[in-house]
């Protein structure tokens, strides 16, 4: 039977059974412990198929304790009826696509959306007879005039990546639904906080939580929410695949997120100054954050956020016609920054940047990127929650010094 423990089993045998399960419950522990155990031993085979019945737990690629907590917090914040944490948000994206498409259905895509969603969709999926092509989402009727018969899902992101553009959902779940397809939508640059996508009309989403959920640059893990039936699909590809988040990283985004809407708002608040800022200085080509009203989709923005566009903006500096130059300037900016620093992430709570022609896009030819607007000369900020006039101060004098001289 489980939990007895016989001391007349030899000391090799015991040193493994003494200690093995808690003598007491352990019942409503103020943090939420770890579950860091592979598996759960049940009793016999009534006990383990009345755990399969409850969905409760008997080994870990299938549900784990920490991943539930972390896939009911992440449903309470999303505005979701179910959720699935996954090891990662590349994991979410392509657990959810694999689970909504099949052999000759067509994936129609915003241009602009993070590089590697769209390799997904071309370079795995298209090796199984999966159609897709990347448009403009932000033109309607570009959208309507590319739906195919079998066009079978609409992915966009809230907020573009790396362009801050930002799409009509509610147009676009029209749209999906009047042609028989659904919409994914990747909230990772705006996390519940901010937008919800699924009472937009989305009907999946995926996030990476590594980024704005998380916060603290310290845990991979992301996220599929959206309805039970399709949910339910989703896990059960998740199983197979072992895209499933493990215990601690589950446990440590738990804990990032209890401080999520403090501090996402507060990224929007320093990034709304920081565009605004840098609009004005004569070192700046252009500014790409929706909060501007200079910006072409502040309105659908405004309307579909509400007063805050979130932490990630992207700005273009001068582009010289000599390459040497140019590169020397901006590296000179770059190295300048005292609070800011690269970083091949996002959302964390400092302030840093990347360059996407060599980070997010990287897998484009130059021809490609400048096709979609990503430009040699283009850096993207993920803004954090440092003193607002420090890091405005910060970016603009580091600008001064490599380009005012």
């Amino acid at each position: 039977m489980l939990h007895e423990f016989d001391p007349d089993f030899a000391f090799e045998t015991n040193i493994l059974e003494a200690g093995a399960y808690f003598t007491h419950p352990g019942k409503d522990p103020e943090a939420l412990p770890i579950h860091m155990s592979t598996a759960h031993n049940v009793e016999d085979v009534a006990d383990l198929l009345e755990r399969y019945k409850i969905g409760d737990f008997c080994y870990n690629r299938n549900r784990n304790p920490n991943r539930t907590a972390l896939a009911e917090l992440i449903k309470y914040t999303e505005g979701g009826e179910d959720a699935i944490a996954c090891s990662s948000g590349m994991a979410a994206i392509s657990t959810a696509i694999i689970a909504m498409t099949k052999g000759g259905d067509h994936i129609l895509s915003d241009k602009t959306i993070y590089g590697e969603s769209n390799e997904v969709f071309t370079d795995i999926l298209g090796k199984y007879g999966v159609e897709s092509d990347v448009i403009d989402f932000t033109n309607l009727d570009e959208v309507k005039a590319h739906i195919k018969p079998n066009t079978t899902v609409l992915y966009t992101e809230t907020v573009s990546n790396p362009l801050c553009g930002v799409a009509d959902l509610k147009a676009l779940s029209e749209i999906a639904h009047a042609n028989g397809a659904i919409l994914i939508v990747d909230n990772t640059f705006m996390t519940g906080c901010l937008a919800r996508p699924l009472e937009l009309g989305a009907d999946l989403e995926v996030i990476s939580l590594t980024k704005f959920a998380n916060g603290h640059s310290d845990a991979v893990a992301g996220a599929v929410i959206g309805p039970k039936e399709l949910v339910k699909k989703c896990h059960a590809v998740q199983v197979v695949l072992g895209s499933q988040a493990d215990p601690f990283s589950s446990w440590l985004v738990c804990r990032g997120m209890r401080t999520m809407e403090l501090r996402v708002k507060k990224q929007a608040e320093n990034a709304m100054a920081l565009a605004e800022a840098l609009e004005k200085s004569p070192y700046v080509r252009s500014v790409h954050y929706a909060g501007l009203k200079s910006n072409p989709f502040h309105e659908i923005a405004d309307k579909q956020f509400g007063g805050y566009y979130g932490g990630m903006l992207t700005v273009e500096l001068p582009e010289e016609n000599d390459y040497d130059v140019a590169t020397s300037k901006f590296n000179k900016f770059m190295r300048g920054l005292k609070l800011a620093h690269y970083a091949m992430t996002l959302g964390g709570y400092r302030t840093t940047f990347s360059y996407p022609p060599h980070s997010s896009h990287d897998n484009l030819t130059k021809e490609q990127r400048y096709a979609i607007g990503i430009t040699d000369s283009m850096l993207r900020f993920s803004v954090g929650i440092e003193n607002t006039q420090d890091l405005v101060n910060d970016v603009l004098r580091a600008l001064e010094e490599a380009y005012g001289k």
